[in-house]
Order: C-alpha cells, then sequence, then structure tokens
C-alpha cells in the first residue's frame, strides 16, 4: 500500500517580497541599520542591509501622521490621525537574530488635535512633538511626561529640531541674577556654569507654515528668537556646531543659514525649486537641499553658490518628500514620490570641499519602498539569477535573486530582491516583458506605442537599449522573442551577447502584429518586416513556439490566430473562449512529457475563467479547465520532471488569475493538481524557471511570491509515513491479539485511531472474567490509564466527549471516564491544555461541559426508564391478578354450577 502512493504537484512559499514602504513618514536608525516606515496604516521596520523585515505594528485603525526612532534605535514613537501616540521600545529578539521585540510602554493623547512632526534629541531621551493645531510640546521619552508646552500660534508645525548652544556664565547681568538662575536650574536638574565656564544648553527649532521659525530655550521654558525671513513653509530644519549655523529649508524655494549667536539671517540661497529636506554636511561647509525637482544639490555656505553641476529636473514621481542623514553616516537617503530610497555616497564630497564645482552625489544603491502593481516578470541571465519586474512604471527594474554578502560595504550586501539595475527610456506604462533563450536579450512593450530591446550583460554590469521598435499607432501591450536555442556548435549560442534574438514579434491595442528582423550591426530603430490586421479588437497576448516557426496572438475579441513567423499569414484559428483572451502560451520543448510525432499544444487563459488547451495538430480543443472564480490573467508552462515510475502526470501548465490564486494542471487529464495561495488581489504575472520548475508570481498587492516545487519531497515524506503507520498498524493489530492491552492502547492513542481505541476499551470492559477491583476490568488497563502523559490524556479525554454523545458507546465512555476521574486528581485534570486547535473551541472547560452535557442525558434516560420499569412490575402483578379470576371461573363451569358461586368463610 505504501509504494502506491500517487504523485502530486505541490508547492511551497519560499519566500516573498513586501513592500516596505508606501508613502508617509519614515525615519533612519542613527547606524544606518534599521528602516522604520509607513505601511498602510501599520509600521514597518526594516533591516536596510539585507531587506528582512525585523518587526511589525499594527495600526489603530487611522492613517499614520509621524513616526520617528531614536538615535540609538532604543524606542519607536508613532502618532495617527486618531490623535494617540503610542511609544515602544526595541529589543532584540532571544530566539531570532533577524526580529526586534516591540514592547507598548504607553499611549498618549498629547494634542487636541493630529500630531504631524516629530523630533527626537541624540541622545534619545527627549522628544518634540508638533500638532496641527500650532503646539509644540517636549516629552520625556522613557517616563512619559510632558516638560514643556509651547505655543508659536503660526500654523501646523511643519518642522522640529533639537540643537545644543555654548552659553557662557559671564553674560549674566548681575550676581543676583546668577543666583535666581542657579536655583532654578537646580530644580530643573541642570548643572548651571560657575565663573567663566562654557556649558551646553538644549534648544528646540521649531518652523510653521506661516514661514517663521521659533527657537525655544528648554532651560528658561520661553522663546529664545524668532527668525521671520521665509514667506511660506518651513519644511525642513538642521544646526551644525562646528559652524555654530542654523539652516532652513522652505517651501518659498530658498535655504536659509542663520547664525545661531545672534539670530540673523547668515546667507540667503535662491534654490529655485520647492524644498522638502535640508541639512549640513561637510562639518558645515555644505548644505543639500532636495524638492521638487528630484535631485539632491549641494551649496556653500560660505559662498551661497551650488557646488554640484547642473542636473535635469526630474518627473513629477521622481519629487523628493525626505532625505535621511546622520552626522555618522557616509551617505545619506533621499525618498522620491515614488517610495524609492536612493543611497547618495558622501565620499567625493569630502575630497573635495574646496573645489568650485562637484558632481552630483552618485547613487550606489536603489531600493523601492514598494513593487506597485506587479504587471509582469521574467528570469533574465545565462544563469536565470536576476529578475525583470514590470511594476506599472515607465521603467523596468531589475533585481537580483541571489545572496551577496560583502563585509566591507557599511549598507549590506545584495540580498534576493535586492535592486540591480533600472532600465530607463520609455516615455509610457510598460504592458509587456519577454526574454529570448539566454536571459541576455530583453524585450519590452510600452503604451508610448514603443518596443524595446535590451541588451543585458550581468558580468560587466551593463543595461542597454539596443533597439527602439517605432511604427504601431496604439499602445503596445504584446511581445514575444524566440525561445529556441540555436545549434551549440554556432557563435550565436557560444557568445548570444553578440548575436541578438533573429525577430521580435509585437501586438498592439491597434489590433495589428509586426514582425521586426534583427541584425548584429541592426540601427537604433527597427523597420518592420511585414504588418498584419490580425484582430478585431485589441490584442492582449502573443507567443512564438519552440521551433519559432509559428506564433500566435490572442484578443478580447474572443479568439486566437496562429500565423506563420516567416510570412505572417494565418495557419489556424482557435475559436471557443466566450469572453476575451488574456493569454496565450506554446507548450515548450522542456515541457512535453513524452517525445511523440505530435506537434505539440497550445493553451489560452481567458476572462471566461477558464483555460484551454488546444492540439496544434488540427487546432481542435483538448481539455477545458475550470476551477478560478475570476478572469485567467497568465499562463506558464512547467518543465517536465518525473519523480519516478510511479510519476503518472502528463505535461503541467500553471495559471494566475484574477482570484489571487495561482493552480497548477495536469495538461493529460485535465485534474487540478495544485492550488497556491498567497495574494490577496489580481495575479497579473506568473513565470516559470525553465529547468527546476520554480514559480514566480506577481500581482496588484504589491507582493511577489516565490514558489519552490516540493513534489519530490512531498511524496517521500508522504511514503515513508504511510510506510510507518502501515507497521504501526501491524503492530497494534499483534498487540491486541496479544492481549497485550497496556501496548496497544499507549500505541492507539499515538497512532489517533478512535475506533481502534474504543474496541480495545469495549473489549475490556465488557470482559467476562473481569479483573477484582478493577475501574475498568483489567488492573494491566487501569495502570495504563493513571499514568498517561498530558498529551495523551487530553486526547482521551476528547474521545470520551465523542463517545459519550452515542448511546451505544456511552456505557464503556462512562467507564473508562470513572477510572480516568478515579486515577487522577482534580489539580492535574485542571491544569490540561490542547496541544494546538484541538476539537470545537480546544478548550479542557469546553470538552468537561460536553461531556456533563451528554452524561445528564444518559442518567436522565435511564432514571425514565427505572421509572418505567415500576410500571411495567405493576401492569404485570395486574395481569397476574387477573389470570387467577380467569381460572377460578372456568373451574366452576367445568364442575356444573350454573350460577353464580359464593365464597362463605
Amino acid at each position: 500500500m505504501a509504494q502506491r502512493t500517487a504523485v502530486r504537484t505541490t508547492y511551497n512559499i519560499e519566500r516573498t517580497l513586501q513592500p516596505i514602504y508606501s508613502g508617509g513618514s519614515i525615519a533612519l536608525s542613527g547606524d544606518g541599520r534599521i528602516l522604520a516606515a509607513c505601511l498602510g496604516e501599520d509600521a514597518l521596520l526594516t533591516d536596510v542591509t539585507n531587506g528582512k523585515e525585523l518587526a511589525r505594528v499594527e495600526g489603530d485603525g487611522e492613517p499614520i501622521t509621524a513616526l520617528t526612532l531614536t538615535p540609538s534605535a532604543s524606542h519607536l514613537i508613532v502618532c495617527s490621525r486618531s490623535t494617540s501616540m503610542h511609544i515602544y521600545s526595541l529589543s532584540a529578539s532571544d530566539a531570532e537574530d533577524d526580529i526586534v521585540e516591540l514592547e507598548l510602554l504607553r499611549s498618549l493623547r498629547p494634542h487636541t488635535s493630529p500630531v504631524v512632526t516629530l523630533a527626537v534629541d541624540k541622545t534619545g531621551t527627549l522628544l518634540a512633538t508638533g500638532g496641527a493645531d500650532g503646539v509644540v510640546k517636549v516629552w520625556d521619552i522613557r517616563a512619559g511626561y510632558t516638560t514643556h508646552t509651547f505655543h508659536n500660534r503660526g500654523g501646523v508645525v511643519s518642522a522640529l529640531h533639537f540643537f545644543q548652544v555654548e552659553v557662557a556664565a559671564q553674560d549674566d547681568a548681575t550676581e543676583g541674577t546668577k543666583k535666581r538662575k542657579r536655583r532654578k536650574s537646580q530644580q530643573e536638574d541642570v548643572s548651571e556654569p560657575i565663573g567663566g565656564e562654557i556649558s551646553l544648553e538644549y534648544r528646540l527649532a521649531s518652523g510653521a507654515e506661516d514661514g517663521k521659525i521659533h527657537i525655544w530655550d528648554l532651560h528658561k521654558r520661553k522663546s529664545a528668537a524668532v527668525l521671520d525671513s521665509h514667506v511660506s513653509v518651513v519644511r525642513s530644519l538642521d544646526f551644525s556646531p562646528e559652524q555654530d549655523t542654523l539652516v532652513s529649508g522652505s517651501r518659498d524655494k530658498t535655504l536659509i543659514v542663520w547664525n545661531a549667536r545672534k539670530w540673523k539671517a547668515k546667507r540667503t540661497i535662491a534654490v529655485l525649486e520647492t524644498l522638502e529636506s535640508a541639512g549640513f554636511i561637510a562639518g558645515g561647509h555644505i548644505a543639500y537641499s532636495g524638492g521638487e525637482n528630484g535631485r539632491i544639490r549641494l551649496w556653500s555656505t560660505e559662498t551661497s553658490q551650488e557646488i554640484t553641476r547642473e542636473q535635469e529636473p526630474g518627473v513629477e514621481t521622481d519629487a523628493i518628500v525626505e532625505v535621511l542623514h546622520h552626522p555618522d553616516l557616509p551617505y545619506l537617503i533621499s525618498v522620491h514620490a515614488d517610495q524609492v530610497l536612493n543611497f547618495h555616497s558622501l565620499g567625493p564630497v569630502d575630497s573635495s570641499i574646496m573645489q568650485e564645482v562637484v558632481d552630483p552625489l552618485p547613487v550606489f544603491r536603489r531600493v523601492s519602498g514598494t513593487h506597485d502593481e506587479v504587471i509582469d516578470l521574467v528570469y533574465i541571465g545565462s544563469d536565470r539569477s536576476l529578475l525583470a519586474l514590470n511594476t506599472n512604471s515607465e521603467d523596468v527594474r531589475i533585481v537580483t535573486l541571489k545572496e551577496e554578502k560583502r563585509v566591507d560595504d557599511t549598507t549590506g550586501g545584495k540580498y534576493i530582491g535586492a535592486d540591480v539595475a533600472l532600465l530607463k527610456g520609455h516615455d509610457g506604462l510598460i504592458i509587456s516583458l519577454d526574454v529570448d533563450w539566454s536571459g541576455h536579450w530583453l524585450a519590452t512593450g510600452s503604451k508610448d506605442n514603443t518596443a524595446r530591446l535590451w541588451r543585458i550583460d550581468p558580468e560587466n554590469n551593463s543595461y542597454t537599449c539596443a533597439a527602439v521598435l517605432t511604427g504601431h499607432a496604439e499602445s503596445l501591450g504584446a511581445i514575444a522573442l524566440p525561445h529556441s536555442a540555436p545549434p551549440e556548435s554556432s557563435a550565436a549560442y557560444t557568445d548570444p551577447l553578440a548575436h541578438p534574438p533573429a525577430y521580435i514579434i509585437t501586438g498592439s491595442q491597434d489590433r495589428t502584429v509586426k514582425r521586426w528582423d534583427t541584425s548584429k550591426e541592426m540601427k537604433s530603430k527597427l523597420r518592420a518586416k511585414y504588418t498584419r490586421k490580425a484582430h478585431d479588437k485589441d490584442i492582449n497576448a502573443v507567443d512564438i513556439d519552440a521551433s519559432g516557426a509559428l506564433f500566435a496572438s490572442a484578443s478580447q475579441d474572443r479568439t486566437v490566430k496562429i500565423y506563420s513567423a516567416s510570412e505572417g499569414e494565418a495557419v489556424g484559428v482557435l475559436r471557443g473562449h466566450r469572453r476575451g483572451v488574456w493569454t496565450v502560451k506554446f507548450q515548450r520543448k522542456e515541457s512535453h512529457a513524452s517525445v511523440s510525432g505530435g506537434k505539440g499544444l497550445i493553451a489560452t487563459g481567458s476572462a471566461d475563467k477558464t483555460v484551454k488547451v488546444w492540439s496544434l495538430a488540427d487546432y481542435s480543443c483538448v481539455l477545458t479547465l475550470e476551477g478560478h472564480s475570476n478572469s485567467v490573467l497568465k499562463l506558464a508552462w512547467l518543465p517536465y520532471r518525473p519523480v519516478d515510475a510511479r510519476d503518472k502526470r502528463g505535461s503541467q501548465v500553471a495559471s494566475a488569475a484574477g482570484d489571487g490564486l495561482v493552480k497548477i494542471w495536469d495538461a493529460s487529464s485535465g485534474e487540478a493538481m495544485s492550488t497556491l495561495d498567497n495574494h490577496t488581489d489580481r495575479v497579473w504575472a506568473l513565470t516559470a524557471h525553465p529547468t527546476t520548475g520554480a514559480l514566480i508570481s506577481g500581482g496588484a498587492d504589491s507582493v511577489i511570491t516565490f514558489w519552490r516545487d516540493t513534489t519530490s519531497a512531498t511524496l517521500e515524506a508522504a511514503t515513508t509515513a504511510e510506510t510507518e503507520r502501515v507497521e504501526l498498524d501491524q503492530k497494534l493489530q499483534n498487540y491486541a491479539y496479544s492481549g497485550n492491552y497496556r501496548e496497544a492502547i499507549t500505541l492507539a492513542l499515538q497512532m489517533d485511531q478512535p475506533g481502534r481505541l474504543f474496541s480495545l476499551f469495549k473489549s475490556v470492559v465488557e470482559s467476562d472474567t473481569p479483573d477484582e477491583g478493577s475501574l475498568t476490568g483489567l488492573n494491566a488497563v487501569d495502570e495504563v490509564v493513571a499514568s498517561l502523559a498530558d498529551e495523551q490524556l487530553y486526547k482521551l479525554l476528547l474521545r470520551l466527549r465523542d463517545w459519550n454523545t452515542n448511546v451505544r458507546s456511552a456505557p464503556v465512555a462512562q467507564k473508562i471516564l470513572w477510572a480516568v476521574v478515579k486515577s487522577y486528581p482534580a489539580s492535574r485534570l485542571a491544569g490540561l491544555k490542547p496541544a494546538g486547535k484541538v476539537g470545537a473551541k480546544g478548550s479542557l472547560k469546553d470538552v468537561l461541559d460536553a461531556i456533563k452535557a451528554y452524561s445528564e442525558r444518559h442518567y436522565k434516560r435511564v432514571e425514565e426508564l427505572v421509572d418505567e420499569s415500576y410500571l411495567l412490575d405493576f401492569t404485570l402483578r395486574e395481569m397476574d391478578e387477573v389470570g387467577d379470576v380467569k381460572a377460578l371461573t372456568n373451574g366452576t363451569a367445568q364442575m356444573g354450577l350454573g350460577g353464580d358461586m359464593v365464597m362463605v368463610e
């Protein structure tokens, strides 16, 4: 029996790539390792060195308005639109290295309106909150109380920054003033300088939407200065202790450098763009700025001149919304409107301070906060170690699928999902991707009515556009490259980078398909070899067969057409779908279940929720696969990899649909082999590894799931489990046959076989020769019942609960229950806990309540039977008396007495 285990295709989730930032507030720890960011209503902590999720804070149902980390990452503060503020302490998990444990210290309502700005001092002890009510408060993070409250009446507080200034004691006017200040400072636990000593005092700068900047003295608890030069919202503040200056950036397109001793404007720099972030680097000699142009710009604080070369402004989605930087980090991070984080190296600046003009800060790393909607994805590279992603944008992201740790890199090595390159060139959203047999040539189709062919050379970190295909009148939504490898002896096989694919097939909303021929010396723009009017509605997908002789186009007109690739003539039409066809895929050579003379298969997926498999011999529908509850959006043939001789599976095809599911189908039998569920929205993208069969799916939920083929492991585990079950079953029968009830009952509990266990107990309870004084009928069974482990005892109570519900099995259950109750103290029974989710609700109380309820029914039934037995006895006695009278009457008749007989004493 164990050798006849059926082979079923199984997949497990190997890993997922999920969003880490979806817009809003964001913060970085002082060592640059932990990134705290908003993800919807939740706050997510991510290790930026390896991309792993450290912790997640579930929201309170309202959007997060502000969050921040202390520099040492000891505390996380989260504020939401519900006007609540939650303070969490962070600590490393003892169980796992890559997990941070969060403990909610306190929940507060700091303002009458939502908190929109947060700031923490460099020691991580003070927290400043700025509300939409214009109030600024300072808090002790660990104690959780307010230390200062300031009212600036300038509208919403838009920027906050703690800093320290040097104060000399001799600046006090009189000795009396010194004494009063000393007494006051002692009350506030702040040391007062003596004589001519210099001390550091805390200040807090706050900017508001009216453009004014307030400098608050935390020692005197009042305003030290009001800086009124900006005419719009102040978005950023930073202080340089080396230069004793404060820089402010505003949406009035200016940077102002302030002298911190006199609080006068030292420099006013016209940046000519709306600013969102600004700060100091290089010891205060240089100020950086970031804003609507999406570029980090550097300014000399001495000359007010820009020292970076002129940069082209970015598009709207490139706008910088925040710049993250700590003085000890050799880089700064620009956060853009499209949730992209760019790491800019500060190395060139340190060695170029004295130069008048420097190149823009180089971006050495790019992190995508969210994948947006994953529209398409394909494996690329000769070893398929890279993944090309179309994430509903004008660019193609290239991410790595290999771990690569670098000891000398302070930001961590490359990890799975880390961005490697960005292919820029299209002016519209990219709709479709395809890759050739070698993995070195990538084709993209876009809404800008063009297609592009990209040359992928990971070894030399080269990702270039080799050709632009212009000619379609509308959006280009389908593209395909030949997938057949050239002969191994050819130059195209040994050097694929120098030999582009022979041709490209494109399909468009203009209802035409085009073939484009390529060559080694192809120009930047190619011309179509031919154009064919293919369908009556939009073309959704095209694909080229394994031989390269045919291609197919799928359309919203509910048909799929097969063409000769050389001439573009239609050779067949596939009709049968009731709605538009979204995807079409030819069966690959590696997907054939057996080598035969057939021409192969082609699969189509439609908005009618079905997958159809067609024969290329006569273009007839072989199978219709039903199971999805929404449109089938993508198909992928799996490589044929039989496990052993037991494997009777045929060719298999995977389908992704709008119901968020991925299904694996047997194209020979039509059976659904497996259903993969890890998405909460439409699954637009699906691809299969050509050799391992590993699947990658991506959807509108911004999640990319890596599925590993576990068929062999699952089959082996099932076979092993079946073999062990058969062996244990035989052992159990042997114990029962030999009368070894101790071992038999223990084994039946271990195997979780209620039927066998009941038979054993029944034979013991109903034994013709029970042991004297035994609770169950046999002393050996009493010993077994009295020596059970907690898990076994709990499982036995579950079985007793089930048996007690049936009238036929209730007597046995009551007998064993009596033995259990007499064998264990009440404290032992009360301490039993289920190992996981067992039973209806799982708790011991529920189990005992169920036993009690049915026991009361049984006892009530027995009492009714007893009452009925008395009635039966009475009836029988009365019947006996009636029989005696009848006997007397019959006797008088026999005696010949015709009248009544009177008995006289």
